[in-house]
């Protein structure tokens, strides 16, 4: 018999255990720079790695679904979670970091691929609905816990390593709850075939989306994944910052379904698109309290742009199928993953522009950190252009088929 109840709770500390290696990861970073004498640069690969193993195994797991079913898929993930906390414990420096990175990445992306099917298989109608926003409730939420736990940790004194070990815990609880339980089997439904799905997914529109992907994951995962090290000096604590912006956008995704659902999603995404900009614009210009203001703005503006991008392709795009909707994820991941290394450099550049400049210390930390910020505002201006495309065109189409 299969008890759905733990299922998704496994599923939901398997997810945990995703935010976890995000957050915790994003707390050590200045650790990590010391302990190994790392560059900007050299963070940043190390970071694309999470986000590089990431839509690989998503879209992998994604196609072999079917065939594996998620009780293989997440014992993959385990093992690959266990292996990347283990090799980043022990890495030594900075190629076992890359490493022990990408294991991390390829167990997130397994689980993503395993759970969103698996719980829509489990559930049907409205129940379903309302356990897949739950599910994915605790990336941001669990982004939260982990940022404070982080903080915590290095109030304390604790090593790098010691914040590490915290990342086993829910990939321990996830282990324990899907042990000898039963999965539900793929519902058997009629499917389009691969070949409709890649043509459809070849069209202008959801070629622009991809794009338009590219730009929204990296102005939602860029200043986050960078928060510890480029606010450090801003005055205000960089993990309470990453904890606020995440607590708002879960706040935000589990109450605000209903007021989307009402508006036009090119509106909320342009819109989208605007209060990022601010966002980010008042993180590389403001200090002290009002890094919070920031922090509250730029999560508005970002909150809503992952379920709106995969919920136009699922609306606007059926025919690319769930293989379209894995695409766009993916390519998300992928286009963070790849933005990772170029953030490094700016860095490395702005300090050593600032250092030219006679600054030193903190004056130098907190001016490179802005002046890198600045150079982040140019992902939501230019999606400020596509979203106002993407809301005319969509406009015209409504009306040419009204």
């Amino acid at each position: 018999m299969i008890n759905s109840k733990r299922l998704f709770y496994a599923s939901c500390f398997a997810l945990i255990t995703t935010a976890f290696s995000f957050s915790i990861r994003a707390g050590i970073l200045p650790q990590l720079a010391d302990a190994f004498d790392l560059s900007g640069q050299q963070l940043g690969f190390i970071n694309s790695m999470w986000f590089l193993g990431f839509p690989i195994a998503m879209v992998l797991g994604g196609l072999f679904y079917h065939t594996l079913g998620p009780k293989k898929i997440m014992q993959f993930a385990f093992i690959a979670h266990t292996l990347g906390i283990i090799l980043t414990i022990y890495s030594g420096g900075y190629t076992g970091l890359l490493v022990s990175t990408l294991f991390i990445g390829i167990g997130n992306g397994c689980t993503e691929a395993a759970c969103n099917p698996m719980i829509a298989d489990t559930y049907e109608g409205k129940a379903m609905n309302t356990h897949l926003n739950r599910f994915h409730m605790w990336f941001p939420g669990g982004i939260v816990v982990g940022s404070l736990v982080s903080k915590f940790m290095t109030d304390l004194n604790l090593g790098w390593q010691a914040q590490i070990w915290i990342i086993m815990i829910p990939t321990l609880i996830y282990a324990y709850l899907f042990w000898g339980q039963q999965f539900p089997k793929p519902k058997q439904e009629a499917v389009m075939s691969l070949k409709e799905n890649l043509k459809a997914m070849l069209s202008p529109l959801y070629i622009f989306m991809i794009a338009a992907m590219a730009l929204t994951a990296i102005s939602e995962f860029g200043p986050q994944q960078w928060t510890s090290l480029i606010l450090s000096s801003s005055g205000a604590q960089p993990m309470v910052i990453l904890a606020l912006v995440t607590g708002v956008m879960a706040v935000g995704r589990y109450f605000g379904g209903d007021m989307v659902h009402k508006l036009d999603q090119t509106g909320v995404l342009l819109g989208s698109a605007v209060i990022a900009a601010l966002g980010i614009y008042l993180f590389s210009t403001q200090t002290g309290a009002m890094v919070y203001v920031a922090a509250f703005t730029f999560a508005v503006g970002v909150c809503y742009f992952w379920p709106n991008m995969i919920g136009f392709v699922a609306e606007k795009i059926p025919l690319s199928g769930a293989i379209g909707m894995s695409i766009i994820g993916a390519v998300g991941m992928f286009s963070t993953s790849i933005f990772q290394a170029i953030i490094g450099g700016w860095i490395d550049t702005s300090t050593a522009e600032q250092a030219a400049k006679g600054l030193t210390g903190t004056a130098l930390e907190l001016a490179a950190g802005q002046q890198t910020l600045t150079y982040m505002i140019s992902f939501p201006v230019i999606l400020i252009v596509l979203f106002t495309i993407l809301y005319f065109w969509q406009r015209k189409s409504k009306v040419a088929t009204a």
